[in-house]
């Protein structure tokens, strides 16, 4: 991976003007989140998009999909803009400079890749911390307006901290969202789990999916599982 752009199979993603570069968990929920299968029009909405990189993988993973994408820092707009401009997608890709909390609109899939360190130290790069740190979008005011902006059939799909699991779960189900999916990552087997993958949806049957899933094998950097699921983006 270069420190400017990161290559995919179908498109390439710069992001020497984001805080945050290509890394596994954007990799990992655009790979992972359920997409739709349908012949109509549908909407996502990507939340705190900064290279735009999970925009263009749910962009590549469903043609039928238009797709907005926010994000509060001016760099990382301008970043993604370049990105779904170069992309085989741009038609259907858009991307805003706005706070979720004045962000109006509705969406079949809503997906997040958000800042989660609550109580780490601060990064002194005020760019880098914003992006890293929950102080401007915590979990709770995330699934708020997720489901104020969820359609009726919509869903939620985040990664988070394995440790944010109990208090993510307790939160969307205080704003009429409940677990469809939850997938714990671990890196190699053996290991605790370091992130979980979660799906929500307001029409729940109760069942939920449970899985665990590894990055490594115990002798290869990718997991035979971890190479099925991003078989499609990397090269």
């Amino acid at each position: 991976m270069s420190n400017k752009f990161f290559r995919f199979k179908q498109f390439t993603v710069w992001h020497d003007r984001c805080a945050m570069k290509v890394g596994t968990d954007g990799v990992l929920l655009g790979a992972w989140c359920p997409v739709h299968r349908t012949p109509y029009t549908i909407h996502y909405l990507d939340i705190g998009t900064g290279s735009g990189l999970i925009a263009l993988m749910l962009a590549q993973r469903c043609p039928e999909a238009n797709i907005d994408a926010i994000d509060i820092d001016a760099d990382a707009v301008l970043q993604a803009q370049a990105n779904f401009e170069a992309s085989p997608w741009k038609e259907r890709l858009h991307v805003h400079l706005a706070p979720l909390q004045e962000w109006n609109g509705t969406y079949d899939l809503i997906v997040s890749n958000p800042p989660y360190f609550n109580d780490s130290l601060k990064n002194p790069d005020r760019q880098r911390q914003t992006a890293r740190h929950t102080d401007s979008l915590g979990y709770g005011e995330l699934v708020h307006h997720a489901a104020r902006l969820l359609a009726p059939d919509g869903m939620l799909a985040l990664i988070l901290p394995a440790e944010a699991e109990e208090t993510i779960i307790a939160q969307a189900a205080a704003e009429g969202l409940f677990p469809t999916r939850l997938t714990q990552v671990c890196s190699k087997p053996g290991k605790p789990a370091k992130r979980i993958l979660a799906a929500f949806a307001k029409n729940c049957s109760g069942v939920c999916e449970r899985t665990t899933f590894c990055i490594e094998s115990a002798t290869s950097p990718r997991s035979e599982e971890y190479s099925r699921l991003t078989q499609d983006f990397y090269l």
